[in-house]
């Protein structure tokens, strides 16, 4: 990239939440400053999808559409039929890059799995006749996802906020997907973590923030910190830079290097996203 300044996207950071409702423009504001020049809004229930989509185009970012694991148990079966009907509307915009977050979640206790499932596996059908990838929600759910994907093949995507065994991370990466690295990577005890953003594939490797949350150790507050009124560690979209800075070391590459292959990447896996970084798209 010769003396360019890196272009960085940030294929995972929920601009509409309400942790930002306070300093919105002063955040995207600091994202350009840092050349993080894309971002995509993943929505997490049906009464988002505008949101998000209003979001992307008025600020020249990219959004996904979808009801994410954690939001099953309070949207109603009527919901999909407002995805199904969202993503049939708004089939031509190009902003619309992808179907999520979606996926699966057997970390936090007393979902209705049955439910989550049944949610999962009618929204990857919707994004195979869309012809749209996925954002996948993964967490201790490696295997379920990949059960799902098996069923209903989806034109590939991002597994988002990565962290599985290295078996798993190799059916992810034949069924060509990226994976998703961020603020979680840059924590020297997240062994695995680590060692999967270095030993990857390189044309594999996808950074995010996942903003507001997942904020790297420089942001990280223990609870006891929280308890003391030390403010909480809010990430954001200017924070990937400095995130990069990890997975350059964990490569051995340059920032430089960094920021062309992820972009690459991310772009190979949200294939829409090639459109919105041409200087001629108005946003």
């Amino acid at each position: 990239m010769g003396g360019m300044t890196p272009v960085w996207i940030d294929t995972h950071c929920h601009l509409d939440a309400p942790e930002f409702d306070g300093d919105r423009p002063a955040v995207l504001a600091r994202a350009r400053a840092a050349g993080v020049a894309l971002q995509v809004l993943p929505a997490v229930m049906a009464a988002h999808f505008d949101t998000v989509r209003a979001m992307a185009h008025a600020h020249g970012l990219a959004y996904a559409l979808g009801i994410h694991p954690l939001y099953v148990d309070r949207s109603v079966d009527a919901d999909l039929d407002i995805l199904a009907d969202a993503l049939a509307r708004h089939r031509d915009d190009p902003r619309l890059v992808a179907v999520g977050e979606i996926g699966l979640d057997h970390f936090v206790p007393g979902l209705d799995l049955v439910r989550a499932e049944r949610f999962y596996q009618a929204q990857l059908r919707l994004a195979r006749d869309a012809g749209l990838p996925v954002l996948l929600h993964v967490r201790r759910s490696a295997d379920g996802l990949l059960k799902g994907l098996r069923r209903m093949p989806v034109p590939g995507g991002i597994a988002h906020a990565f962290n599985a065994s290295d078996a798993q991370a190799a059916v992810f990466v034949a069924m060509g997907f990226r994976m998703g690295f961020g603020g979680a990577m840059t924590f020297e005890r997240s062994l695995q973590i680590r060692r999967l953003a270095g030993s990857l594939p390189a044309d594999r490797l996808v950074l995010e923030t996942d903003a507001p949350d997942i904020p790297p150790h420089w942001l990280y507050r223990t609870a006891a910190q929280r308890d003391a009124g030390e403010a909480t560690g809010r990430n954001e979209p200017a924070e990937l830079p400095r995130i990069a800075h990890t997975l350059a070391g964990l490569r051995g590459w340059n920032l430089a290097e960094t920021a062309a292959a992820t972009s690459a990447n991310a772009v190979a896996a949200l294939p829409r996203l090639a459109g919105l970084l041409s200087p001629a798209r108005a946003a």
